[in-house]
């Protein structure tokens, strides 16, 4: 299949945010082209929720169907999946329900350009998951003040310490709004 499944592969019909994934920013075959992107039934097993929502009905997501929320999302509603972008999930059908899903993509669109700019001015070679996360599940605005702070570091500081120093703030915005941002108390 070399045509995309929807518009926007970047947010999941089941309201995962696709763009925001570690696997969405790999370089080489092992990259995800996102929800319904190209080639996605080459890199994904058979998705229900994209079955569904953008071959069946001809959707971009759930939220976008006079059935939602249906069954499909029973096991998410009650914490089943351990992937922690789904924390999202509701929130993300919740504002594109009322906000339309344009307003929900130029959104996102901001959160991924500055999580590009983490990636590429900020990450130590170990950092891409923590970094995705954080633009995922962090506010925009504090994402915002945090990008503004990293730009007006000096440029004579090492990535290393760019880093820890990003990274550190991200966590500490986390912990002050109770969001987990790392698994098993990694750094």
């Amino acid at each position: 299949m070399t045509e995309s499944l929807k518009k926007y592969n970047t947010i999941g019909c089941c309201g995962i945010d696709c763009g925001l994934c570690p696997r969405f920013h790999t370089k080489g075959d092992s990259a995800c082209p996102g929800c319904g992107g190209l080639n996605f039934k080459e890199k994904h097993p058979s998705c229900g929720f994209v079955t569904c929502c953008a071959i069946k009905k001809g959707l971009e997501v759930c939220s976008e169907c006079t059935d939602y929320p249906c069954s499909r999302f029973d096991s998410e509603r009650n914490g089943y999946d351990s992937f922690v972008t789904h924390q999202k999930i509701f929130s993300n059908h919740d504002f594109i329900r009322s906000n339309r899903i344009d307003t929900f993509i130029d959104q996102q669109k901001i959160r991924m350009n500055i999580l590009i700019d983490f990636l590429t001015n900020y990450d130590d070679g170990r950092s891409k998951s923590f970094f995705c996360l954080s633009c995922a599940l962090l506010p925009l605005e504090k994402l915002f003040e945090t990008h503004r702070w990293m730009v007006n570091l000096s440029n004579s500081i090492e990535i290393k310490d760019k880093n820890k120093q990003l990274k550190d703030r991200l966590q500490e915005i986390a912990e002050d709004l109770k969001i987990m941002l790392k698994l098993n108390n990694k750094k």
